[in-house]
């Protein structure tokens, strides 16, 4: 675009902006509680009717029952979990306390209850049930199941009452003591497992949900768990079972019941006491739940070691509380730790077939995962014993399985990449060499789909070290005759023979720069049908631009695309209707409602129409380009009030790429970071430029991006190269640390919980999952590409701490005592470093918190001094005491 009709749109752009801008106010921190986001949204089957609530901090919700063809409005204060039968008639969901009265039942450790209310939408009328704990409608929407909460919550026993409530007729049906239900798929049936405390009745009942017939398929004194039904819902399984005195499992037996939608349903059990095959010392686990084969023929479950409950000695010595860290361990000891509830729930799997009655278990020490085809004859079994590693790349060995007789054939070894199996349990994709290859799961055959693909699958675009991926599979063709792959811009369509693959959207990606992706609408989908239009998402790599595209017989037709950003369409299953939202830095993500061709979309909710009431802003995107000549993007949010050849205060915010975020959103709200919205409205300048990375020099790169961001800006004449602020957090917060250590184009820098010292930070370890920095560091987002112990310097050079005498800038730190990403000890360690060279630093440290804040109180107090540190360095405001002298302990508000 040239020059000159640039500056004549931004001159228009800012004269509109003034004029609007006319007796606006500026936002002020009180005003951000005020911002209410939307939630509860759903659309009926019929496309007649939605849902939204508004949601505010420190105040109680509120739901909204909208009819979209007359504008009819329900109001129902403190609702949320709305759902709509499917006939469009019903609307059922949880009314809560308010959030008061339920915070002081939680101080006092009392139950809060909730009440769940239907509501006739014809009409409007209502009926409600109390202390309830969950609801679902039928299919169909001949019942709808309402299931209350324990009346005592520390009984033994799960079960409690149970409401089903026939629509159509008006009455209600009680059932006792119900610890689980479920219906299946045609909602024909409603499933239900009994538990008392005295177990008498206990068992597995069915309700023929058209004449209310019900049936007890099974009872026993024993415990029921895991009732599943098959995908159509002719066939239900479940296991019964009981922990006998000095054993800590349960013993179960495995029940299924066919044909169910029959007059005479069979039925099989299966009870490892009576069997021949079943491993010694094991039983069937109801830790892991339960799966059906597509022919019903094959029940898969969980075992596990049978063990006897430790004796109780009295007058033994006490045993020492200590744990070995061993240089062998395959976990160290905080991942032991961490996964130690998922270790003692951890089952081996197994499966029953039903006509043989024979028992297969299909995993062991030796492989303790496995993938079974949805047909259920095969499995895709996985074992990493061999590689795991705290800083190599994950591999494992992989198998097929065989689950009728537990065969296994080795596919490949010590292999990285997987693509997953199909839908019609025939191909097991995966990467390697550069390529897609398929593996024939019936015969073993290995092929090299993408060969004689034009293109390259290759994600050009992933900057970690190591071997880079595929892109990804967007899905498989309702023939079975191919796979659709997702290339950068565009889908191109593989053909499962290996022979040449074609551009489902006809280059038009890569010609212009559009980034196509695959939408599903309907959730139920296993398949992609090209027979029928398909939607697509479409996003401009550069222009930002954003929007959907039909492709429909080989040919794309443009449906909406614009200078906004889209939120993911959910289509009314019965009509052709979508619910969306659609934003800009300066329109709330309202959502809106239009056909599936996106015309004339009717904007349904307005979460915050007082946003009129004050200064706003807009953003622009910008081109610049790093040291190394590598074009870059960044974004720069500009003041309602923005005269041209003014030259503003600028804060920076970065976090790998987001130039993506053109058209976000920014509510003003508190947390753990400056708000935009909030600085844009009182006169700075938000700019967010993408960070190009290379291997081994992750902070170095931040440094020259950001920098050479900042100079295009400059020269852009906006910002005031006096008067430029930065902040980050985390990834960014180390890279903000070492910045204040290395530039001096800033007047002042915050940084929150990063790291300063990556030779220590290497051997920290995640309180999270108990893993230390190792793999993070040399393939992960780190990018360092090797460690401190082959490459000291090049770590001590990515460190903000080796530099801490350079460092000339005004710094504020935030970091809670209780982060479990980043040691609190990084802050400690560079406050003391530079307090020890006399630099002017500031460390906020919040007692409890951990890697972002989560109290309320402390968001609110972080925002504030962050702005009062910035007014000072960037606007000249009076430093306030607390910058001046700081807080003495003893003065400290408790």
């Amino acid at each position: 675009m040239p020059f000159m009709l640039f500056a004549a749109i931004l001159i228009f752009a800012a004269c509109l902006y003034a004029q609007e801008n006319n007796g606006k106010k500026a936002l002020t921190f009180d005003d951000y509680a005020r911002w209410r986001s939307v939630t509860s949204t759903s659309i009926s089957d019929d496309g007649n009717w939605i849902t939204f609530g508004y949601s505010r901090r420190e105040a109680d919700d509120t739901l909204y029952v909208r009819n979209l063809e007359n504008d009819k409005l329900h109001v129902i204060p403190l609702a949320s979990r709305p759902q709509f039968s499917d006939d469009g008639k019903w609307v059922a969901y949880i009314v809560s306390l308010p959030a008061k009265e339920a915070e002081k039942l939680r101080t006092e450790k009392k139950p809060v209850p909730n009440k769940a209310e239907l509501m006739e939408l014809k009409t409007g009328d209502k009926i409600s049930w109390d202390n309830v704990a969950s609801f679902g409608f039928s299919k169909g929407s001949k019942v709808l199941v309402v299931k209350k909460t324990k009346s005592d919550p520390d009984a033994k026993h799960n079960g409690t009452d149970m409401i089903l409530r026939y629509l159509e007729k008006g009455y209600d049906v009680p059932v006792g003591n119900v610890a689980d239900f479920s219906f299946n798929k045609s909602g024909s049936i409603l499933s239900y497992v009994i538990d008392a405390a005295d177990k008498n009745g206990n068992g597995l009942y069915v309700i023929n949900t058209e004449n209310g017939i019900l049936a007890p398929l099974d009872q026993d004194v024993l415990d029921y768990a895991h009732m599943t039904w098959d995908e159509e819902g002719t066939a239900l399984a479940v296991l019964k079972g009981e922990k006998k005195e000095g054993n800590t499992q349960k013993d179960n037996i495995l029940l299924a019941f066919t044909g169910l939608d029959t007059e005479e349903p069979a039925e099989y059990e299966y009870n490892p006491a009576d069997a021949y095959d079943f491993p010694k010392e094991m039983v069937i686990s109801e830790k892991t739940g339960l799966s059906w084969s597509e022919d019903l023929n094959k029940v898969f479950f969980g075992i596990k070691e049978q063990e006897k409950e430790p004796e109780k000695k009295e007058g033994a010595e006490p045993v020492a509380d200590v744990n070995i860290w061993h240089w062998k361990d395959d976990r160290i000891q905080p991942v032991q730790i961490i996964q130690a509830e998922r270790d003692r729930n951890f089952t081996y799997r197994a499966v029953f077939n039903l006509n043989d009655k024979r028992f297969v278990r299909l995993t062991d020490e030796n492989m303790r995962s496995v993938s079974v085809t949805r047909d259920g004859k095969w499995g895709i079994g996985q074992n990493d014993k061999p590689y795991i590693s705290d800083w190599k790349p994950r591999v494992a060995d992989y198998y097929r399985v065989n689950t009728t007789t537990g065969e296994r054939t080795l596919i490949f070894k010590a292999h990285e990449r997987t693509m997953g199996l199909s839908p019609d349990s025939k191909h097991y994709l995966y990467w390697k060499d550069s390529h897609v290859w398929d593996y024939r799961i019936e015969t073993g055959e290995k092929i090299n789909l993408t060969q004689n693909a034009p293109v390259s699958f290759v994600n050009v675009d992933y900057d970690n070290p190591g071997e880079k991926p595929p892109y990804g599979v967007t899905g498989w063709t309702k023939d079975g005759s191919a796979v659709i792959l997702t290339h950068k811009y565009d889908l191109w369509l593989q053909p499962l023979d290996g022979s040449m693959a074609t551009n489902l959207t006809g280059g038009m990606g890569d010609k212009e720069e559009i980034v196509f992706r695959y939408v599903r609408t309907d959730t139920e989908e296993r398949f992609i049908d090209l027979s029928k239009p398909i939607l697509l998402s479409a996003f401009g790599q550069w222009t930002k631009k954003a929007g959907y595209f039909e492709l429909k017989g080989g040919k794309l037709e443009k449906l909406i695309y614009d200078d906004k950003s889209f939120g993911r369409p959910v289509k009314a299953k019965n009509s052709d209707k979508f619910m969306y939202t659609i934003q800009t830095f300066r329109d709330f993500p309202n959502y809106y409602v239009s056909d599936t061709k996106f015309s004339f979309p009717k904007r349904v909710t307005d979460a915050n129409p007082w946003q009129s009431e004050y200064k706003w802003g807009y953003r622009i995107l910008f081109d610049f380009e790093n040291s190394q000549g590598v074009r870059l993007q960044g974004t720069l949010a500009i003041p309602d009030d923005y005269e041209e050849g003014q030259r503003l205060p600028m804060h920076v915010n970065y976090y790998e790429k987001n130039s993506q975020n053109l058209h976000r959103y920014t509510a003003p709200r508190y947390a753990g970071s400056p708000n935009f919205a909030g600085m844009v409205s009182n006169g700075y300048l938000i700019m967010q430029p993408d960070i190009y990375f290379n291997t081994r020099t992750t902070h170095s790169d931040m440094l020259d991006c950001i920098e050479a961001a900042l100079k295009k800006v400059i020269e852009m004449g906006y910002a005031d190269p006096a008067r430029i602020s930065l902040h980050g957090h985390s990834f960014s917060g180390q890279g903000s640390a070492y910045i204040a250590t290395r530039s001096t184009m800033f007047a002042a820098i915050v940084y929150g919980a990063g790291a300063t010292d990556l030779v220590s930070d290497f051997n920290q370890i995640w309180k999270s999952s108990g893993t230390n920095q190792h793999r993070y560091d040399i393939y992960g987002q780190g990018r360092f590409g090797t460690n401190p112990y082959d490459d000291s310097e090049l770590y001590k050079s990515e460190s903000a701490i080796y530099n801490a005498r350079t460092m000339d800038t005004p710094l504020l730190i935030m970091h809670g005592t209780e982060d479990g990403s980043v040691e609190y000890l990084q802050a400690l360690e560079f406050y003391n470093a530079l307090r020890f060279n006399g630099k002017n630093v500031i460390l906020l440290s919040y007692p409890g918190e951990g890697h972002g804040l989560r109290k309320l109180e402390n968001q609110k107090d972080f925002q504030r001094r962050t702005r009062e540190f910035l007014d000072h360095y960037l606007k000249g405001k009076p430093a306030p005491d607390w910058m001046v002298n700081g807080v003495p302990f003893l003065k400290k508000k408790k």
